[in-house]
């Protein structure tokens, strides 16, 4: 995969990893970066939280949020890595997930098959809360 191909892969991952969040939660992150190093694929995603969750971290109930996500990162565990294979053409063989409430972060961290050749290269993108792509 060309340096060109890899850029666009990586902006197709931070796009509809975006999107699969606002779809699902009603309210999606408002910046996401994603990184590729060899055979590990990671996005960012900054600002996503709800108001009922940050409504509970506020409240001092950061683990009921960490506990929803941790559920709903599982349940959408297939749908994710979909997204990873067709923007990279290779298969996922790991997922995992965290979140972090202050600052406001999640992050997926995709483990691909190995590549003939090392890889390194990134994406950001940076989304206006009422104007996303």
């Amino acid at each position: 995969m060309e340096a060109q191909e890899r850029t666009g892969a990586l902006a197709d991952v931070s796009r509809e990893l975006v999107r699969l969040h606002s779809e699902y939660y009603g309210k999606g992150p408002t910046r996401a970066k994603a990184y590729m190093v060899d055979d590990t694929l990671v996005c960012l995603l900054e600002g996503g939280f709800t108001t009922v969750e940050r409504t509970l971290i506020d409240e001092g109930e950061a683990d009921a949020v960490h506990d929803i996500r941790r559920s709903f990162q599982q349940a959408m565990e297939g749908e994710f890595t979909k997204v990873v294979e067709s923007a990279t053409q290779r298969k996922v063989i790991a997922y995992m997930s965290q979140i972090h409430h202050d600052p406001d972060l999640a992050v997926e961290v995709f483990v691909l098959e190995p590549a003939e050749h090392p890889v390194v290269d990134r994406h950001e993108v940076v989304l206006e809360e009422a104007g996303r792509e």
